[in-house]
């Protein structure tokens, strides 16, 4: 059951197209959703080692794998191709994505593979040992095609790197494809890998999803291992796949645990209770992301979902101590390995991180104090909402050049870019983003922290009704 491998031309571009059994091509299994290869794998209508040169050979026609993925591990692949080809075989597949190749952004250590994090501070570094969310996905059976590159120590919610490289947005050529998780959105979208892992820290996985029209899910901060990640502020620093569907969250979730996926059968909107978060999250929206956020909504409540407004004053008070938690945080983190090298930093960055230098330990800790009383008022409030909604991000990706040439122009984009995402760091929250059917414009469902399971639920029926 082997597959005929052909390239077809079109223009000065190449694409792989592999044709099995006369009428499946892997041009279009590569484009499947990482739940549909895996069925098609179980089923023995998709070979994994097959599977997996397939993308290795699209990854090397590609005209910007390079400012895509940092480093690509072709070897490791090929050899966990191999195995999970044989457990096919056997009828031994460890998990429902068994043999599906997926990426992962280059800050989660990989055994004998450059792990740099966006940065040349750390240029040359090699783990010897891989993550621990990498180590429960490559048990589960999921095929490792590379290291994706990202925002420098993953420290904007653009996606700019002008150290290592920029990725471009599937929609604007020109614009960012949104941070920090840059890379492993365009890797996705540009058809490059099944699904992608990430970080999230105030919005690094949620932004480039949003952006490149996928699904983006921010766990709980301390739900998924970091052990092995590089961390930015460890206090907010969260693991999450970006996906093409929210079942391919779930299970890429379940993959990173070594877990079994949340059941989504029962997910409906009928009768839910959502809230619409009128703090904050619609100041300075832009027509776009106003045109996604009404369209989704609606379809939403057309599929019986109840939905009401609601201010929550825990949001607007816990903004302003933004700065110093999280700038705070990470220059602690990384003041003596930054001061080292200073000048190999991408500036933007570097500034970002010196802003930590302004507040005195009493302001951090009084900050985190209010910050834990904040959330006990806002889940208070939203005790009786399965979801609370926004628009995932008030703009749509800037222009890459412009934000190279105009500093204040860079500095209000990536606060604005953050902003909505970052409520659900600050309050603790598991949250979600779907596409909302206008391009790079995304529809977000935050829920209580370890509720993941629901609001995947609760995300899938959103996501029928948006596609219906």
């Amino acid at each position: 059951m082997g597959f005929f491998y052909a390239l077809s031309m079109r223009g000065d571009d190449a694409s792989l197209g592999v044709t099995y059994g006369g009428d499946i091509r892997m041009s279009s299994v590569l484009k499947m959703s990482a739940a549909e290869q895996g069925r098609a794998i179980a089923a023995g209508r998709v070979d994994p080692v097959e599977l997996t040169e397939a993308y290795l050979e699209q990854m090397n026609a590609h005209a910007d794998t390079s400012r895509i993925y940092a480093c690509k591990t072709a070897d490791r692949a090929r050899v966990e191709a191999e195995a999970a080809q044989q457990r096919a075989k056997t009828g031994g597949l460890r998990s429902p994505l068994d043999g599906v190749p997926i990426s992962w952004k280059d800050l989660f250590d990989s055994a004998e593979y450059p792990t740099e994090a966006g940065s040349a501070l750390l240029a040359g570094r090699v783990p010897a040992e891989d993550a621990e969310v990498l180590a429960n996905a490559t048990a589960q059976g999921l095929v490792c095609l590379g290291k994706t590159h990202m925002s420098e120590l993953a420290f904007s919610g653009l996606g700019l790197n002008p150290v290592t490289a920029t990725p471009a947005c599937i929609n604007d050529a020109a614009a960012v494809a949104g941070g920090s998780s840059s890379g492993a959105a365009a890797s996705i979208a540009c058809d490059l890998a099944a699904g992608a892992i990430g970080s999230d820290t105030g919005g690094s996985v949620r932004i480039p999803a949003a952006w490149n029209d996928l699904v983006g899910l921010k766990t709980t901060a301390g739900r998924v291992s970091v052990q092995g990640v590089v961390p930015l502020c460890a206090t907010f620093d969260t693991v999450g796949p970006l996906s093409k569907t929210v079942e391919d969250a779930a299970l890429l979730l379940a993959a990173l645990e070594g877990r079994t996926p949340a059941d989504l059968t029962a997910s409906s909107l009928r009768g839910k209770r959502l809230g619409i978060l009128q703090t904050v999250a619609f100041d300075e929206l832009r027509e776009a992301p106003a045109l996604g956020f009404e369209t989704a909504l609606a379809k939403v409540i057309e599929a019986g979902a109840m939905v009401e407004d609601i201010e929550i004053e825990a949001v607007s008070n816990a903004m302003p101590l933004s700065p110093i938690l999280f700038a705070s945080e990470a220059y602690g983190t990384w003041k003596t390995v930054i001061e080292a090298q200073p000048e190999v930093m991408f500036e933007e960055i570097l500034n970002r991180f010196r802003g930590g230098a302004d507040f005195a330990a009493c302001d951090y800790i009084a900050a985190s104090q209010m910050l834990a009383a904040l959330r006990q008022d806002y889940l208070a409030l939203t005790a009786g909402y399965d979801a609370i909604l926004c628009p995932t991000a008030p703009i749509l990706p800037p222009n890459a050049a412009r934000l190279m040439e105009d500093a204040d122009y860079y500095v209000k984009e990536n606060l604005l870019a953050l902003r909505n995402t970052r409520i659900g760091n600050l309050m603790g929250l598991c949250a979600i983003t779907l596409p909302s059917g206008i391009p790079s414009c995304g529809l977000m469902l935050m829920g209580p922290p370890g509720a993941e399971e629901g609001l995947l639920r609760l995300a899938q029926a959103a996501e029928a009704a948006i596609l219906a």
